[in-house]
């Protein structure tokens, strides 16, 4: 997982939790064949694409409710 990347996506979502839970959600379904919503010349681990995913807004979350 690229430092970077993971420093720019904790800046959109500050709560450490929430964002492991996010990539770990996107890695899942990219693994499972979904197309990567970023494009990159270089070859990206599903995490680093799942963090640029957040980083660039491709993805959006929702806290739930208590």
């Amino acid at each position: 997982m690229r430092d970077d990347y993971l420093k720019e996506a904790h800046k959109v979502i500050p709560d450490a939790n929430l964002l492991i839970n996010v990539v770990s959600r996107r890695v899942k379904q990219l693994r499972r064949g979904s197309r990567a919503l970023v494009e990159s010349l270089e070859k990206l681990a599903p995490e680093d694409i799942a963090l640029r995913e957040i980083i660039e807004g491709k993805i959006t979350f929702q806290e739930a409710a208590e």
